[in-house]
């Protein structure tokens, strides 16, 4: 079997999931993984499926595209590249969290660092609502920090960048984070 990337942006409205996999199933497609938020009033979806190896993309865009089109959905196919590694070696899950005030430029500051220091994003939720109420704005980072990174260095950049921005700042390892947070 060959994987595959389906995106399905849109404006959000009931059904949108249900489409979509019951589309994949008419087609012999096995979802792998599904991540899927609502932005402010717009659906995000990106689905992970197995395929038949002789399946043609084209044919199974065509069909998805006849499923969600009509329901103001746009769709993006495109096949997994198998055996790309997102890093080069071993990496830690942490969690970095911030608030403040909204202004331009918080993410792209963030980022910076981040890249910088080799991290990988695995999973961004960045909520934006204005004003100066910090808990309006706030941005949780999930990453993978190469297990060579200085984490004492990372972190006092980030903190220096968060100060530089009106953020506050939290980097917790993503087990102290869950353990920290479980109800």
């Amino acid at each position: 079997m060959k994987k595959v990337v389906i995106s399905v942006l849109g404006h959000d409205r009931p059904g949108i999931v249900a489409a979509v996999s019951r589309t994949l199933l008419e087609n012999s497609c096995n979802i792998e993984d599904v991540s899927q938020t609502i932005l402010q009033t717009e659906f995000a979806g990106i689905f992970i499926a197995g395929t038949e190896e002789h399946r043609q993309l084209d044919d199974l865009r065509n069909r998805l595209a006849e499923k969600l089109n009509p329901m103001g959905l746009s769709v993006f196919l495109k096949e997994v590249e198998e055996g790309k590694p997102s890093l080069s070696g071993p990496a830690e899950p942490f969690v970095i969290t911030t608030l403040g005030p909204d202004r331009l430029g918080l993410v792209a500051g963030i980022t910076d660092v981040l890249l910088r220091f080799g991290v990988n994003i695995t999973n961004l939720k960045a909520v934006f609502r204005g004003g100066e109420d910090p808990r309006r704005n706030v941005m949780i980072y999930e990453v993978d920090v190469p297990v060579e990174t200085d984490h004492r260095h990372l972190r006092e950049t980030l903190h220096a960048r968060a100060q530089e921005l009106s953020l506050d700042i939290s980097v917790q390892h993503r087990d102290i984070f869950e353990a920290i947070h479980r109800i």
